[in-house]
C-alpha cells in the first residue's frame, strides 16, 4: 500500500497540472489565438488535400497492364495518399506555430495540436493503409498508443519510468524498456528478413544459372539476411558482441565433437551444389541400391522418390563417398536398346531399314546424337536375335513408356511385312514301342 502511494501522488499531480494547463488556455487570448490557427490550418489542409489528391491519385496510377519496376514504385507510393490530409495539416501548423511564438513568445496549444496530426496521421496508417497482418498488428498495438503517448506529453515520462525499471535474468539485468525495445526491433527486424528473403528468392529463380547454384545462393542470401538482422538485433539491444563470439566458440567446438556427421553431411550437400554432379530432377542410383528421382536437397540429406511413389532420404555424405550412377534425367539425353528376334527364315539384310525407319516414327524417339540403329546380335536357338538402340528425352519410367512403345511397333512392322517373329520349339523323343 505504502509503495503504492508515489504513484497516486504523481497521478494526482499530473491531474492538477492538466486542470491548470486547461484553465490557462482557456483564460489566455494567445491561447484562443492558437487555436483559431489550428482550426484555420485543418481546413487549409482539406482544402488542399481536396485539390491535390484527385490528381496525386491519376498521376500515380499506372496502367494495369504495366508491370514494370517504375510502375510498381508508383503503385506503393499511391497506397499512401490517405495520409496527406494529416500530414498536410501537421505541416500548416508547424508554420502556425512558428509565427505564434514569434508573436506571443508561446505556443503549447498549436505545438499540442500538431502532435494530434501527427496522432491522427500514425492512426491512419495503421488502420487504412497497412495490410500485413503482422505489421497491423504492430501498429494497432505499438504504434497507435505511443503516437497517443507523445501527443498528450507523456512519452517521455513513460520512457523513463520503464528504463528505471529492471528485469534480472540471473546475472545479467535488463530495462522493461530494452526488452520491449528488443521485442518490437526483433520482430520488425525478422519480418523484414523474411520478406526481403522471398524477394530474393523470387529474383535468383528468374536468373539463368544451374539449379544447384540458383539453390546455393538463395540459400546464401537466406543466411546473409537473417545473420545481419541478428547482428542488428544485438546491437539495438545493447548486448556485446564479443561475449557472442565467446558463446559461439564454445558451441562451435562441442558440435564439432558431437555431431560430426551432420557436420559432414553439411558441407557435403555445399560441395554438390556447388559441384552440379547431382542436381533436383536428375535420376539417379546409388552404391547401395537406392535409386529414385532426386526431388529435394537440403542441408543434411538428399530427398529420392522412386517410381512406386515412396520417398528415400540418403545422407549427403553418400554422394561424395560413394559410387552414384546419374542417368541425368533432367534436361539430358540416355540411350536405350529392346531386344528381339526373327525367324530363321527371314532375309535378315532387310531388318535393320525396317525396324530404324519404325522407331524412327516415335515422337519421343531423337535424331540426335544419333538416329535409331538395328545391329545384329547373334543366331539364338529358336531365331536370329537383333537389337535396335536409340536415344530418348528422360529416361523410360512409368511416365515414359518408350520401351514398350518400340515394342509395339517393332511387332506391327514385322507383322506388315510378313517376317515371322519365332517361339521355343521342342522335339520329344519316343523310345520303345507306342503304348497301346
Amino acid at each position: 500500500m505504502e509503495e503504492s502511494l508515489p504513484l497516486v501522488d504523481q497521478a494526482k499531480a499530473a491531474f492538477e497540472q492538466g486542470l491548470g494547463l486547461a484553465q490557462d488556455w482557456l483564460l489566455s487570448p494567445a491561447a484562443w489565438s492558437q487555436f483559431g490557427l489550428l482550426i484555420g490550418a485543418f481546413l487549409l489542409a482539406r482544402f488542399a488535400n481536396k485539390m491535390i489528391a484527385p490528381r496525386l491519385i491519376s498521376l500515380l496510377t499506372p496502367h494495369e497492364n504495366n508491370q514494370s519496376v517504375f510502375a510498381s514504385a508508383r503503385r506503393f507510393v499511391l497506397i499512401f495518399v490517405p495520409l496527406l490530409l494529416p500530414l498536410l495539416a501537421y505541416g500548416f501548423t508547424a508554420i502556425g506555430e512558428v509565427v505564434t511564438r514569434s508573436l506571443f513568445g508561446s505556443g503549447a496549444v498549436i505545438a499540442f495540436g500538431k502532435r494530434v496530426f501527427l496522432f491522427l496521421a500514425a492512426r491512419a496508417l495503421a488502420k487504412h493503409i497497412i495490410t500485413d497482418p503482422f505489421l497491423k498488428l504492430l501498429g494497432r498495438y505499438v504504434l497507435v498508443p505511443v503516437a497517443a503517448l507523445y501527443a498528450l506529453g507523456f512519452l517521455d515520462q513513460v520512457l523513463l519510468a520503464l528504463d528505471a525499471t529492471r528485469v534480472s535474468l540471473g546475472n545479467i539485468n535488463f530495462s522493461l524498456l530494452a526488452i520491449i525495445r528488443g521485442v518490437i526491433a526483433g520482430s520488425i527486424l525478422f519480418w523484414l528478413g523474411q520478406w526481403s528473403n522471398g524477394q530474393s528468392s523470387a529474383y535468383i529463380e528468374k536468373q539463368p544459372m544451374r539449379p544447384a547454384i540458383r539453390q546455393l545462393t538463395a540459400k546464401a542470401a537466406e543466411f546473409a539476411i537473417f545473420g545481419l538482422a541478428f547482428l542488428l538485433l544485438m546491437n539495438i539491444m545493447g548486448i556485446s558482441l564479443s561475449s557472442l563470439a565467446i558463446i559461439g566458440g564454445a558451441v562451435g567446438v562441442g558440435l564439432g565433437f558431437g555431431l560430426q556427421k551432420i557436420a559432414s553431411n553439411f558441407i557435403s550437400g555445399v560441395i554438390l551444389l556447388l559441384e552440379g554432379q547431382a542436381t533436383v530432377g536428375d535420376y539417379v542410383e546409388l552404391d547401395g541400391g537406392e535409386a529414385g528421382t532426386i526431388i529435394k536437397m537440403t542441408a543434411r540429406a538428399t530427398i529420392l522418390e522412386t517410381f512406386d511413389g515412396r520417398w528415400i532420404v540418403v545422407p549427403n555424405e553418400d554422394f561424395i563417398t560413394t559410387r552414384v550412377v546419374n542417368y541425368s534425367d533432367a534436361g539430358s539425353a540416355n540411350r536405350l536398346e529392346v531386344d528381339f528376334s526373327v525367324s530363321y527364315d527371314t532375309d535378315i539384310n532387310k531388318i535393320p531399314d525396317i525396324i530404324e525407319a519404325a522407331v524412327a516414327t516415335h515422337p519421343g524417339v531423337l535424331s540426335e546424337p544419333e538416329k535409331p540403329d538395328c545391329e545384329l546380335r547373334g543366331f539364338g536357338d529358336s531365331g536370329i536375335d537383333f537389337c535396335v538402340e536409340f536415344w530418348v528425352e528422360g529416361i523410360d519410367d512409368g511416365k515414359n513408356k518408350f520401351s514398350s512403345d518400340v515394342l509395339f511397333l517393332i511387332w506391327n512392322a514385322l507383322k506388315d511385312n510378313d517376317i515371322e517373329i519365332p517361339y521355343p520349339h521342342r522335339v520329344i523323343e519316343m523310345k520303345g514301342p507306342m503304348p497301346t
